[in-house]
Order: structure tokens, then sequence, then C-alpha cells
């Protein structure tokens, strides 16, 4: 089945009833004031999107992978990923969307009261316990009759501000707790966090794993380990399915002609990115294209 493609600013959700940096509903809510088609399109963000499920199951997809969800699921969704809902039908949660500009910067005298968050240490999914599942859910409600309140604007917007901050926090915790302190504050996977800090930027033009390192100031080899401790995959597998996330993105959610996106990629030919791409996905660009055109 094929989806159709949508921006979300089409929605134009504003449950609030007012211009707000954070938007907090159900997903119900949204269920009922748009179409099952706009529901269960392919969406491209250009924001941070929190989904906690809190009942039903349902298996969602992220950057054209399945997620499956059930009460107490937590996804993150980042600016630039493709989102489907799954199904518009038989589950509900929390959604809460906000641009990372909402959240204090280090240089901000805000950021004094709090530890410095890197939203790069959020999880892409987790499964919450209990307990914090209960904890997120108060926070995100409170935050949502908060976001209703006659006070100010401006002091609406500092106080979602710091509920933002809090929920995130809380989420970062829980994610290092899964992870172990041994782990998340390893050498290795700080190395790792570098890497990938450094991957986002620079991966359409350097498509080697000695760019990296040399860049890193360490080996190549303990950049791989590095890489397989912290995700399973070397570092040339990691720069290699970032160049193939892009080319999927840009095939679903842009026109632009594949020579283009060869081109934008650090590809000199598009025969070269062709055979890159089929070889990484089983289609060729053409052929992924259609799958989510009409």
């Amino acid at each position: 089945m094929t989806k159709r493609r949508v921006k979300l600013d089409q929605l134009n959700y504003r449950p609030s009833g007012r211009e707000l940096d954070v938007e907090i509903f159900h997903f119900s809510d949204l269920r009922r004031r748009v179409t099952s088609e706009q529901i269960l399109a392919l969406y491209h963000y250009s924001f941070h999107t929190l989904i906690c499920v809190t009942e039903g199951a349902v298996t969602q997809l992220v950057d054209f992978q399945p997620v499956n969800c059930a009460p107490g699921s937590l996804l993150v969704v980042r600016p630039g990923q493709v989102h489907s809902f799954g199904n518009d039908e038989g589950w509900d949660g929390w959604m809460v969307l906000f641009r990372a500009e909402f959240l204090p910067s280090e240089t901000q005298t805000t950021a004094d009261l709090l530890p410095v968050l890197g939203l790069d240490r959020l999880p892409d999914h987790l499964s919450l316990s209990t307990a914090d599942f209960h904890a997120m859910s108060e926070v995100i409600a409170r935050m949502q009759l908060d976001a209703a309140s006659e006070a100010r604007s401006k002091d609406i917007h500092a106080l979602l501000r710091y509920q933002l901050c809090a929920l995130l926090l809380r989420l970062a915790i829980v994610q290092d707790r899964n992870l172990g302190t041994d782990i998340a504050t390893s050498q290795s996977l700080q190395r790792y966090a570098r890497f990938r800090g450094l991957v986002e930027p620079t991966y359409y033009g350097w498509h080697q794993v000695s760019a990296y390192a040399s860049a890193l100031s360490c080996t190549e080899k303990s950049l791989t380990r590095a890489a397989v401790e912290a995700t399973g995959k070397g570092a040339k597998r990691v720069i290699t399915d970032r160049i193939a996330l892009e080319a999927k993105r840009l095939l679903v959610h842009t026109r632009r002609p594949i020579y283009l996106i060869a081109e934008g990629l650090g590809f000199a030919e598009a025969t070269n990115f062709a055979k890159f791409f089929s070889r990484e996905t089983g289609f060729t660009p053409i052929e992924f294209r259609k799958q989510y055109n009409h």
C-alpha cells in the first residue's frame, strides 16, 4: 500500500487556541479533527515529536522501519525523519510537538539551572516501566492543562519551557539507566556519540571512515570498535546507512531529479548512486520513489 506524502503543518493543529512553541494533545483529539487519509499519510517532520502510547497496540513507521508500540511505548521522532502513525484506530496516546530552539541553550541564563540536555541523549524508542509511564503521563497531562490556562502567554511559554526540559531530562535519565551508568559514560560510547554528531553535517561529502577518524583524532579501528559497541554495526555501515536513509527521504519527500539527489549526496555520477541505492535497498531509486507516489 502506498502512502500519500504530506507535510505535518497541513493539519494546522492548534488545540490550545493560541500561538505556542509547544503543542500537547491526545492522538484521539487529532483523529477527530482530520481525515483518515491525513492520519495515514507519510509525514516529514520539521520539529521534534514525542508519542507516548497510552492504550492499544500499533505498528508505527519511523524512517521506513516498523516500530511495534504498546502501552508504555514512547517514540522520539526528530526533525527530518519520516513517520507514519501506522493505524488510525485501536490505540491512543499523548503527542508533544516542539522545536529544538524552544529549549534553553547552554549560553542562556536558564541553562545554569539545568544539566546540559543534548537532544541526542534521547532514545529513539523506549518501553517505559509502569512507574516511569505514570510519571511521564502526569507531566504531559499537566503541560496540556497549563497550555490552556488563561495566564499571560509570556508566563505560559516560560512554564511550558521548564516543564518540557523536566520531561526530556526525565526521559534521558531513564535512557541512561536502561543503558547502565558504566555504558552510558564509557569512553567508547562517548567517542561514538562524537562520531554520530560529526556524521550528521558531513555524511553527504565524507563517505570514508578515515575522514571521521582523522577529524576525531583516533584510529579507524578504534572508531569502528566504538560503533560496534554502541550499535552492533561498524563505522562504515553507520555512514552508509545514513546516506541511504537520506536518499530515501529525498526520493519520497521531494521531486528533486535523481541526478541532483546523487550530486547532493556526494556521488560523482548518478549511475554510481543508483548502484549504491540498489545494493542497499533492493530497489532502484525510481522504483522506491514510485512506492510512495500516486
